[in-house]
């Protein structure tokens, strides 16, 4: 696979690379990532509780955006890397607004806050690839 090209490039290849590894975690050891999270682990689970199941799924998930981030860093494809900034900047608002409502644990606002600033460093990116962009035109 390429390596990235453009700053922008490198922060979706480092997000992508950490939702894959961080995926990767919760497919082998559920208890480890709910553990990160600030969620009880619980040593047995009640009939119809899919905690689990849940885990799989929304890790399962994580891998699959972490080959998708990945790939789109390897062939630069910019209109993804900008599509990304404000739909983190909703998963951060989302989750974080959980923590603050009491509805998930404080550790929880971590994954908000990679979230948002995340989308934050890739928009700076954008934003000062475009302006040398427009400077080397301008020259």
């Amino acid at each position: 696979m390429r390596l990235p090209r453009t700053p922008s490039g490198w922060t979706i290849a480092v997000f992508g690379l950490l939702a894959f590894l961080l995926g990767l975690l919760g497919l082998v050891s559920p208890g480890t990532t709910l553990e990160m999270l600030g969620f009880e682990v619980l040593q047995t689970r009640a009939p119809g509780d899919y905690t689990l199941v849940y885990m799989a799924a929304s890790s399962m998930a994580a891998v699959n955006m972490g080959v998708y981030y990945m790939l789109a860093s390897a062939v630069d494809f910019r209109p993804f890397f900008l599509w990304t900034v404000p739909f983190r900047l909703v998963t951060f608002t989302v989750f974080t607004t959980l923590v603050v409502t009491g509805e998930a644990p404080a550790k929880f606002l971590g994954v908000g806050l990679w979230e948002g600033a995340g989308a934050l460093i890739t928009g700076a990116a954008l934003w000062w690839e475009s302006r040398r962009t427009t400077a080397v035109r301008a020259a």
